[in-house]
């Protein structure tokens, strides 16, 4: 180690405070003044306060892996998505950088009594509209002033799903939960903060083929995060989210539990419309020989049976499979 970079001792430092106090020793020798300085206040950087945002990014990866099962089925295909390190920046230079048209929806974080802003690219909104209903992924360069109905539907499906995988991706560090509050397609009205407050911009691009890469943002005010900010500077995390099931998977549960009304008829035996008048309680139809109940799933006939009981309970046994 060198001697300049030695810490002093005791006797040294008393030396040096006194050089100072009698003069001896000018206190600006050593500085260059001519460089610029800023006067600064120790404590008043508030983005001191969340560290290096280890715990967010780990949640906006986890978030990119989960949202993937939202647009798999307007896509038709498994999209990359690549979560950019979280950016701060004043709501309005965030606000300078939009285009006058984008989906902004507004949702509550009710937790951490706190807002939260999701915004959507148009043209991103354009080819999931086509590609849903069966066109073909391509690109939407033109401008646009509003949404159709069926884009704001679109919409509403991808910002609830959306919506689930950030509490989803919530989970480990803590349980929240997001309310709607509401939905503007130009930047100027979407009230999440004051202008000259400071908001943490968590930026996402999704990769498509022979297009564009699209992209969307998610906006948390830096007052939401404040009270966290000892659990997002953590970087130990427990491992409780729910698996990243296929969408082929999620589609085959979702339709085996599909419920469908079941009938067994034991018996059509044809009677005359005079004497089905003519019939009043406690009347005996006689049947013709049964040759095992028919089983019905709705109106399809599936299976032969045989009529029994179980369990004090009238049953039939499937036999054999039309």
């Amino acid at each position: 180690m060198s001697n300049a970079s030695r810490k002093l001792s005791t006797d040294e430092v008393s030396a040096l405070m006194e050089g100072l106090k009698t003069g001896e020793i000018n206190a600006g020798t050593g500085l260059n003044t001519e460089l610029e300085v800023s006067s600064f206040k120790f404590g008043s950087d508030n983005l001191e306060l969340l560290g290096d945002y280890y715990a967010l990014r780990l949640i906006n990866e986890r978030f990119a892996r989960l949202v993937r099962s939202i647009f798999l089925p307007m896509l038709r295909l498994q999209p990359k998505i690549n979560p950019f390190p979280p950016e701060v920046k004043t709501y309005d230079e965030y606000s300078a950088g939009l285009e006058s048209f984008m989906s902004l929806t507004t949702s509550r974080i009710e937790e951490l009594r706190g807002s939260m802003l999701l915004v959507l690219d148009p043209s991103f909104i354009s080819i999931l509209t086509n590609c849903y209903y069966g066109g073909k992924l391509a690109s939407f360069p033109s401008k646009k002033a509003e949404f159709t109905a069926t884009e704001e539907r679109i919409i509403e499906i991808v910002t609830d799903g959306m919506v689930r995988s950030i509490e989803n991706a919530w989970k480990d560090l803590m349980p929240i939960s997001i309310r709607h509050v509401g939905r503007e397609v130009n930047p100027q009205f979407a009230t999440l903060v004051e202008s000259t407050d400071s908001v943490i911009i968590c930026s996402f691009v999704i990769q498509l083929p022979n297009v564009d890469s699209a992209s969307f943002d998610i906006i948390y005010p830096l007052q939401t995060l404040k009270p966290i900010a000892s659990l997002l500077r953590s970087r130990v995390q427990s491992d409780v989210v729910e698996d990243d099931t296929s969408w082929r998977d999620k589609l085959q549960t979702a339709v085996l539990n599909v419920p469908l009304p079941i009938s067994a008829i034991l018996s059509e035996p044809p009677i005359k419309v005079s004497k089905m008048v003519q019939m009043r309680e406690g009347d005996v139809l006689p049947l013709g020989p049964v040759d095992g109940v028919n089983f019905f799933v709705k109106d399809k006939l599936l299976f032969k049976a045989e009529i029994g009981e179980t369990n004090g309970q009238a049953a039939v046994s499937l036999k054999s499979r039309v």
